[in-house]
């Protein structure tokens, strides 16, 4: 018998448990309209990856484009910090369509080659293997705290060439940002103040990088503006969206992957059979089994028919990773975690002309950082008591996990 399909996605059972409320939606209302938000949900791996491909359709010019109000509501006094936000995201270029966006990519798009990110694996491992060292002094550790946030926040920093000392105060402001996906009332002022500080911070140094550019990440950004296709407000704004996404997603890779493994015993046994020739297929099905990222939002071009539904023009669209990931049309037993799945045509960066660029990195620094856990511990333990996830409608975020090990 089909579950009644709750509309508030910021409940607890929601946050702590996606994958059941998705299972209801996707199989009873694959393109289901949530009134509480005006929002289409698009859970089916198919109508999904068909979205992405046609982004003619489906604008990724939401904060530019989007008439209505925030979701969930904020404070009425707080509209004015709203618009302000709204112009902020707007300049991103994963916020805009083409051929401005292929423009902005093509900027950075040959930074993050596979062969340039193959460079940093050696740097990755050592800083893996630093921050291990220091856990096994402890004799426990917290894998968000400890693990999962210094090992990306620290290569990030490094490619952009922002000072090491800086990266605590870098990861406080960017988790200001974060409450973009928040449902609290009062979330423009934390967003508003991370924006202004982080826009305080770059923009001095973006000036130094057009002075005197070097060979980092954000001289390269910042030749976008030297070559017209950036104006400066846009280096700063995607200077921030490159530390933020540059870490925030490899972070739930892995603190969701290290939970996977330790609730998944056998598999662990397996994968410390070989972890150096499994690290690949494992970090991919980390990316299936728990998605770092959990939906991303789109806005409707003009009147689109999708499963019997006419998904009307300026309507709000989400795509969830979260369910299409599990979809069992097209992942034999989706519930089951294997790191020998094959294939894995997961979506976890998501598909079409705006598939993540810096999945490669991500990619990395999953495998490198799995393969140092399995060959250091034997198995690992869960001493949090419950696992709590951040209220979040875009990532999938552990708060804390600490753990030990035999």
């Amino acid at each position: 018998m089909a579950t009644a399909i709750c509309d508030n996605l910021f409940t607890r059972d929601v946050i702590q448990d996606p994958y059941t409320y998705f299972e209801n939606v996707r199989e009873n209302d694959p393109v289901h309209w949530n009134k509480d938000y005006e929002l289409w949900l698009i859970t089916r791996y198919d109508d999904l990856v068909w979205l992405t491909r046609h982004p003619e359709l489906f604008s990724s010019a939401v904060f530019a484009n989007d008439p209505r109000d925030p979701y969930p509501s904020i404070n009425e006094s707080d509209m004015g910090l709203y618009q302000y936000v709204k112009d902020f995201f707007a300049d991103w270029f994963i916020q805009k369509d083409r051929p401005l966006h292929a423009d902005m990519r093509k900027v950075l798009h040959g930074y993050f080659n596979p062969k340039a990110m193959e460079l940093w694996r050696p740097m990755v491992i050592d800083v893996i293997e630093m921050l291990l060292d220091e856990a096994e002094e402890k004799g426990s550790m917290d894998v968000m705290a400890d693990f999962a946030t210094p090992l990306p926040l620290l290569v990030i920093a490094q490619m952009l060439g922002m000072p090491n000392q800086d990266r605590q105060f870098i990861r406080e402001l960017a988790e200001k940002l974060l409450f973009i996906g928040r449902g609290e009332v009062d979330r423009m002022k934390p967003l508003t103040e991370g924006i202004q500080e982080l826009q305080e911070y770059l923009g001095p140094i973006v000036g130094e990088r057009i002075a005197n550019p070097s060979d980092d990440l954000l001289s390269v950004l910042a030749s976008g503006e030297t070559k017209g296709v950036y104006s400066r407000d846009e280096v700063v704004a995607n200077a921030i969206l490159l530390l933020l996404a540059g870490h925030e997603t490899t972070i739930n890779l892995i603190c969701n992957g290290t939970r996977a493994f330790i609730d998944h015993p056998d598999q662990w046994a397996l994968f410390k059979q070989d972890p150096a020739g499994l690290m690949k297929s494992a970090t991919e099905e980390c990316l299936r089994y728990d998605s770092p990222v959990k939906s991303i939002q789109r806005i409707a071009s003009e009147d689109v028919e999708m499963r019997d539904k006419v998904l009307k023009k300026d309507e709000r669209i989400r795509w969830f990773i979260t369910a299409a990931n599990r979809d069992p049309e097209k992942f034999p037993e989706p519930e089951k975690f294997d790191i020998n799945r094959y294939p894995n045509l997961h979506v976890a960066f998501g598909s079409g002309i705006h598939h993540c660029l810096g999945a490669t990195l991500a990619r990395l620094e999953g495998q490198e950082a799995f393969r140092a856990l399995a060959n250091r511990f034997e198995s690992m333990n869960i001493e949090t008591e419950t696992i709590e996830y951040q209220p979040s409608i875009s990532f999938r975020s552990i708060k804390s996990m600490k753990v030990t090990w035999n």
